[in-house]
């Protein structure tokens, strides 16, 4: 059975280079909007100590943690070196301005 994608709402709701947060089932997801409104999705808890990505400076299509700057690909969930570490990453898709979100995020 295939389920249908999450409308989590309009990408203008996101300013560029911004994110928000999502709450799902499995957890919080951080949404973010590149500075080119390129939409990208990531578990909202930085593996090191669990700063909240949401939170973060989004730069490029990367991501710094709040807390202790590590920085993440929103592209792929590594850590730029020499930092170490990985957050999921969750499908995103814009369709007539909205921002759709993988329905696998939702999932435990």
């Amino acid at each position: 059975m295939t389920m249908d994608w999450l409308d989590i709402g309009a990408v203008e709701d996101i300013p560029r280079r911004g994110g928000r947060v999502v709450r799902t089932a499995r957890g919080c997801v951080a949404v973010f909007r590149a500075a080119d409104d390129r939409v990208f999705a990531l578990d909202d808890r930085c593996p090191h100590r669990g700063g909240p990505l949401s939170d973060g400076i989004v730069h490029g299509h990367s991501v710094t943690c709040p807390l202790h700057s590590r920085v993440f690909s929103m592209e792929t969930g590594e850590a730029r070196a020499p930092d170490e570490g990985h957050v999921r990453v969750h499908g995103t898709r814009v369709e007539a301005g909205r921002i759709l979100l993988d329905p696998a995020a939702l999932r435990d």
